[in-house]
């Protein structure tokens, strides 16, 4: 029997450092419209669906090809509210409404690097494994081990055991993408948090992962999507 997949696209409509992040133009289209596309484009999913508390967000979302059956509730559209908040609320409405999903994507509304092939690539490696979650990563740039602190106004080694290695002997260490996460729903529902049990990593360059939290990083962000495309 096929399973029954959704994608998530969680965009509420704060956002106090970049106002109208969600929605703001990011190389000719609303950012959110990348995501709505990518999942779309994917032929992957059962339903692709926007998680929001704005109607204007809705409005796009319903026009790049997505579904917004309700609206988020208070708790989950304030600051506070985790990611984790918004996913349980959404699958627990549609349980409501006697639909089931076996295996979900969420997607962060800001994530113009994926594309329709990646989630094709994440949702077919998760199916293949006893993972839980599949969780897109990226090296840090520069090995944490030779990380230094300021104590009382000097710089020392935060871990000296590591003060005469080479950079290529160290272990690499990964950060979150911040661009999807994909997961089978049961043990989501069970653990309740991504972030936790049977996870299997999909390393992504630098090049096609960006943080956007300000103007700075909106603009490289732009930078590496056109390159990216002239690449291509």
């Amino acid at each position: 029997m096929e399973r029954k997949k959704i994608a998530i696209i969680t965009a509420r409509g704060g956002s106090r450092r970049i106002p109208r992040k969600n929605i703001k133009e990011f190389c000719g289209k609303p950012i959110l419209a990348y995501s709505v596309q990518a999942a779309v484009k994917s032929g992957l999913f059962d339903t692709v669906m926007v998680s929001t508390d704005d109607e204007e967000i809705a409005r796009i979302a319903e026009e790049y090809g997505a579904e917004v059956p309700f609206y988020r509730s208070a708790e989950t559209a304030d600051d506070h509210a985790t990611t984790n908040d918004v996913l349980l609320e959404v699958l627990a409405e549609y349980e409501k409404r006697g639909q089931k999903f076996d295996l979900a994507v969420c997607l962060y509304p800001t994530a113009p690097f994926v594309t329709a092939q990646k989630l094709k690539t994440a949702v077919e490696r998760l199916e293949e494994s006893d993972a839980d979650t599949l969780i897109p990563v990226v090296a840090f740039s520069y090995p944490p081990q030779r990380a230094m602190i300021v104590e009382k106004g000097r710089l020392v080694f935060e871990y000296p055991q590591y003060l005469d290695s080479r950079s290529q002997d160290l272990t690499p260490h990964y950060h979150d993408a911040g661009q999807f996460y994909v997961f089978r729903t049961d043990a989501f529902l069970t653990n309740r948090k991504l972030m936790i049990g049977n996870i299997l990593p999909m390393v992504m360059s630098e090049l096609e992962v960006q943080d956007i939290d300000n103007e700075t990083d909106w603009a490289i962000a732009e930078m590496k999507y056109r390159l990216m495309q002239d690449k291509a």
